[in-house]
């Protein structure tokens, strides 16, 4: 076992680039969505791309308390009809209900990490498991296709908290439900402004660098997968 797990009851983690990572390559832009643009984003820049992105993130952000998939449906729709606008995609209401439809109850959206299920299944033997994670309401299923649902025993979810990490709301609702002081605790993340919100409470943080664009310097405790915590 890693010695940074010595004398700790609680293990908490991501889910994005720590448990799974996006099927496309990118969260939003689905293959479902680059399917029915088709053509039509061809000639685009990927600067105007991602800036119309996130004009449409900024719009969930902004909407974020929810709690049923119908719901983040809706949501979807909205993000894809700022995307179709701002980038003049000329998309319908028939396609952008298609793309939204896929992003919330498609779980293939999603591909887990080889080995994350062994590794949570035998940390469970060990420890109480915890998800903290910037999400939406389709994380159950997300969770359950990819195999570590029945090993989680509490969840904090932004979209239930209505904050995103780093807020130490979302750090302070995931150790009340834990039920152990913060220094009996980690987090598994692989942003370091999330692994900081972590540390203003006391939570020992550990930065997982499966996605080779989260590794980065830092004083803080690195992992390549979930296996180097066995």
């Amino acid at each position: 076992m890693n010695k940074i797990l010595e004398n700790k009851k609680v293990i908490f983690l991501d889910v994005g680039y720590t448990l799974d990572a996006p099927a496309s390559g990118d969260w939003m832009l689905t293959n479902k969505f680059y399917e029915v643009v088709g053509d039509r984003i061809n000639a685009i820049d990927s600067k105007e791309i991602k800036r119309a992105k996130y004009v449409g993130i900024d719009y969930l952000e902004k909407n974020h308390l929810l709690t049923t998939m119908e719901e983040e449906n809706r949501q979807y729709f909205e993000f894809y009809s700022i995307v179709s606008r701002e980038l003049d995609l000329g998309l319908s209401i028939k396609e952008l209900e298609e793309i939204a439809y896929d992003r919330t109850y498609n779980m293939k959206n999603y591909i887990g990490y080889p080995g994350t299920v062994d590794a949570v299944k035998e940390l469970s033997k060990s420890f109480e498991l915890g998800i903290i994670s910037d999400t939406w309401p389709s994380i159950t299923p997300q969770l359950e296709y990819i195999g570590v649902l029945k090993y989680i025993s509490f969840y904090t979810y932004s979209c239930s908290v209505g904050v995103f990490k780093p807020d130490e709301r979302m750090y302070l609702d995931a150790l009340s439900k834990c039920g152990f002081p913060a220094e009996d605790t980690v987090f598994v993340d692989d942003r370091i402004d999330n692994l900081e919100g972590a540390v203003k409470v006391g939570i020992t943080p550990i930065l997982i660098t499966i996605n080779p664009e989260s590794d980065m310097e830092t004083s803080f405790c690195k992992i390549k997968g979930l296996r180097d915590l066995l």
